[in-house]
């Protein structure tokens, strides 16, 4: 079996699943309305794979891994297994199957069964300290300066539409000339209450949902452009669109957005956006990147005690707001979704992801830089096969 055919028939069977599960009653709710492949670009190119039921999910998954035995060993392969893994586990979750938290991790999502290590997170405390401090904020326990940073650069409300159309364009800009020319795309900016999310890349609608229960400065509201946007989701969606349609890559870069291993790297991508585009303006957004990390670690440790049973979810929410500085908004989203029977453990693919991305972009040295880009949009990667390929 060739890697084009193995693509191929990866799709097939991962939208295949995608269908079995949004018409079982078995699988409704896992997911709620997300679908296993909340967005696919290749309607036209892939025809789902027929299943009359989860066994016959598991029966193909079986035929593709004796294909990809004759792969020799890489980061392909890596990312192939890796893949597999995920569909298994998530097979077996829609058939009604309980996993425990440290298997959904660790086979589900593709990231290790642990917390990020305390010393991790002083790190970040004390880079957070020293841009903070260089900004003038200087009273006070740390948080006590995140908070009154916060305060100080909040966007009003009505300002959002505004400042979110200019930084629109200047991350379009930037990411046409340095990841790949988005044409004619954009995004209207979509202001909602009361749910579990901050933002979200509604895709189909043209739409960035944001939360307006949760307060933005314009170091927050860059990021969020980046991530869901240019150069993060969106711009990876037409990215694999486009290769996947030219020949250029294997058809399963079309599945960028499955909630299974390669949402590590999908999310990975959309977190390191500002940095993807070279956009750090000065100490606020500086700022604003290691708030983010201390957030994204704070919230895969919260997940992890919370759902191994060492924390109480109070303790959790006060982990959140004392150590990671979080708004309450943002902590009742994430630990809704850490405790979501499919997506919880997906809250771990944020720091895993970006971590990533994160090492190998800044390994890569300039002369590389389009040869990582195109390495890291026009193949699906876990985090593994990423670090491997960069090696």
């Amino acid at each position: 079996m060739t890697d084009l055919e193995i693509g191929r028939n990866l799709t097939e069977i991962t939208t295949g699943l995608d269908a079995l599960e949004r018409a079982s009653s078995a699988g409704r709710g896992a997911l709620d309305s997300e679908g296993l492949v909340p967005i696919f670009m290749g309607r036209d190119l892939v025809e789902p794979r027929r299943f009359g039921d989860y066994a016959a999910v598991h029966a193909a998954l079986d035929e593709l891994e004796g294909g990809v035995a004759a792969l020799p060993p890489g980061p392909r392969t890596t990312f192939v297994r890796a893949m597999l893994r995920s569909l298994r586990a998530a097979t077996r979750l829609f058939s009604g199957e309980r996993l425990d938290f440290a298997t959904k991790l660790t086979e589900l999502v593709g990231v290790p069964a642990e917390p990020v290590p305390e010393a991790t997170i002083a790190a970040i405390h004390e880079r957070l300290d020293s841009l903070l401090a260089a900004r003038g904020f200087n009273s006070g326990t740390l948080g006590d300066r995140v908070r009154a940073w916060e305060r100080e650069r909040v966007l009003a409300a009505d300002d959002l539409p505004k400042v979110f159309a200019e930084l629109m364009a200047v991350a379009k800009r930037r990411t046409d000339e340095a990841i790949f020319d988005t044409g004619d795309y954009t995004m209207a900016l979509n202001p909602l209450r009361g749910v579990p999310y901050t933002a979200r890349c509604a895709f189909d609608d043209g739409n960035m949902d944001i939360n307006l229960d949760v307060a933005f400065t314009r170091s927050a509201l860059k990021h969020l452009v980046c991530h869901e946007v240019f150069p993060g989701h969106s711009t990876q969606l037409l990215y694999t669109r486009a290769v996947a349609e030219s020949g250029r890559s294997p058809l399963d870069v079309l599945l960028c957005t499955t909630n299974a291993v390669t949402g590590c790297v999908q999310e990975g991508i959309g977190d390191q956006g500002i940095e993807l585009i070279d956009w750090i303006e000065d100490e606020d957004d500086a700022a604003h990147i290691e708030l983010r990390r201390l957030q994204t670690a704070g919230g895969t440790n919260a997940a992890w005690y919370l759902m191994t049973g060492a924390w109480t979810r109070e303790r959790a929410e006060r982990y959140l707001r004392e150590t990671a500085f979080a708004q309450d908004a943002w902590i009742q989203g994430r630990l809704a979704m850490a405790q979501h029977p499919f997506r919880g453990a997906f809250v771990a693919s944020y720091w895993f992801g970006t971590e990533a991305v994160r090492t190998v972009r800044e390994r890569t040295p300039p002369a590389e830089r389009r040869a990582f880009v195109e390495n890291l949009y026009e193949r699906l990667h876990s985090p593994e096969s990423l670090l491997m390929a960069a090696a």
